[in-house]
């Protein structure tokens, strides 16, 4: 069950097989369009996912909206934006 607000709220489920069996019980993977309204923010040494997300959406919670507009920045689950120092991340706007 998603709550309400989940971010997977729209994301398909898993339909059966010809045998009537679901392999995987959960969601599809949920759909990222292009990130609108975004700021450039350049990476200083330091600067993690969640810390930025507290500064921009005041919830460090948040920190997937940016993941979601960098898709590059996804190599494993890892918030430490230490090796990208200097480059430039889309912040998206935080949604009302």
């Amino acid at each position: 069950m998603l709550l309400k607000d989940s971010r997977y709220k729209d994301a398909r489920r898993f339909e059966a097989d010809e045998q009537g069996q679901v392999r995987c019980k959960g969601t599809r993977p949920r759909v990222i369009g292009p990130a609108v309204g975004v700021l450039e923010h350049v990476v200083r040494e330091g600067d993690r996912l969640d810390l930025l997300a507290r500064h921009y959406y005041g919830d460090d919670r948040l920190w997937w909206r940016i993941l979601d507009a960098n898709p590059d920045l996804s190599s494993g689950v890892e918030l430490s934006l230490k090796a990208r120092a200097g480059e430039v991340i889309l912040i998206p706007k935080a949604k009302d």
